[in-house]
């Protein structure tokens, strides 16, 4: 049974939030760093929260800091009414597993994941049975009498995190709590520690550059590039409605198809001129007529420089007046993905299932404008989603 009938109860509850949280590296020499600028994020109780983004994006040092392990340089970070920015690691009450591991090599695995509970005298047999409990969940039981140094990489990982679990704390914060573990394990497990952590109420931070894991963990998912928190919204939202040319080329696999455009009239009607990489005409997409209600975009101007959108997912094949040349067909099991040439554009489609597109020939494709997304050019902010203004949208 992976969840314990009377453990519920003991988990403790807290909101944590950041506000307005800033980490400035050497902020007295000539080339201060700044790692994380200006993140407010408020977590709610039970919450599962993903930290996403390319390393060196500030995600880390963001997780170090709510643990204590890095000093606030500006901005508050509280758990509940308490404002832990300048409590030691050991008083903050909040659990972390490291990328590292940082397990103990002269104490056993069992001692390792129940060393916590053991310093706080909880009786052994309660550290026991949760020891047992949380290794039964990770799969890790058969190796709870060997050391550290015996055991591979992928148990290391899974030791530290069952340390982590297995805690009463106000917050649990998971450092690439997954990495070195093979893929069909790993996907066995997230299911396994969702669970685990809803079932507990556990409010929950995890660091990771792996989209499908952010997805499959997380209640929503902070998007981090460059120390800015870029948004901060459902795993559904960063895909249908990214706030910004960043998070819709990030988010997804395969990534949106993104070009630049320009708005052009044609009587009554709005459309984009897409471009290729030269900056000449690929292919054009007409926008709802005067008639359509509502048409918010009609706010856009004839001439207006833009950045186009569309998820290959949303692009129909074998229908509609645009047509291009097949370039590229991959079959991956359940889907396939199809490159197709617009003028001198590359468009990637997805198309569930088996199609048939042979490499070379002429494919209709559409492009709904219910599932066109329009940045601005300058800023990169998004201005509509399908039509929608982006505000609206959101």
């Amino acid at each position: 049974m992976l969840a314990g009938s009377g453990w519920m109860e003991e988990r403790s509850m807290a909101e944590l939030v950041l506000d307005s949280v800033t980490k400035v590296y050497n902020p007295k020499s000539r080339h201060p760093v700044t790692a994380v600028d200006r993140v407010d994020m408020p977590i709610g109780d039970g919450e599962i929260i993903g930290l996403l983004g390319s390393s060196g994006c500030g995600k880390t040092s963001t997780l170090r800091m709510i643990a204590g392990f890095e000093s606030v340089s500006s901005g508050e970070i509280r758990v509940g009414e308490r404002v832990i920015n300048n409590l030691p690691p050991a008083r903050r009450n909040v659990a972390m597993a490291f990328e590292g591991y940082a397990l103990y090599p002269p104490l056993r695995i069992r001692d390792n994941i129940g060393f916590a509970l053991l310093r706080d005298r909880h009786p052994a047999a309660e550290v026991a049975r949760k020891v047992d409990e949380v290794t039964g969940l990770l799969e890790i039981g058969d190796i709870l009498d060997r050391y550290p140094p015996t055991i591979s990489a992928g148990q290391q990982q899974r030791s530290s995190l069952a340390r982590a679990l297995i805690r009463d704390a106000d917050a649990f914060l998971l450092d690439e709590p997954m990495s070195q573990l093979e893929p069909q394990l790993r996907a066995i497990l997230r299911a396994r520690i969702k669970d685990w952590l809803i079932t507990r109420k556990m409010t929950t931070v995890f660091v990771t550059h792996d989209q499908t894991e952010a997805i499959a963990l997380a209640d929503r998912i902070a998007v981090m590039e460059g120390g800015i928190l870029q948004q901060f919204a459902t795993p559904n939202d960063l895909k249908e409605r990214p706030a910004n040319l960043f998070v819709a080329s990030f988010i997804g696999e395969p990534p949106m198809n993104i070009y630049t455009a320009s708005v052009y009239r044609d009587g009554d009607r709005l459309g984009l001129i897409a471009e290729d990489q030269a900056g000449n005409e690929a292919f054009r997409v007409a926008l709802p007529g005067e008639d359509a209600a509502p048409a918010p975009h009609r706010q856009l101007r004839d001439g207006q420089r833009v950045h186009l959108g569309v998820r290959p997912h949303r692009v129909r094949l074998g229908e509609g007046g645009l047509l291009g040349r097949v370039t590229s067909h991959h079959w991956l099991g359940d889907q396939t993905h199809i490159g197709i040439e617009l003028g001198n554009a590359l468009l990637i489609a997805v198309a569930h299932g088996i199609f048939e597109a042979r490499a070379g020939s002429d494919i209709a494709i559409a492009l709904p404008a219910t599932s066109l997304h329009i940045f601005d050019h300058d800023s990169e902010r998004a201005l509509f989603h399908g039509m929608e203004p982006a505000e609206r949208a959101a």
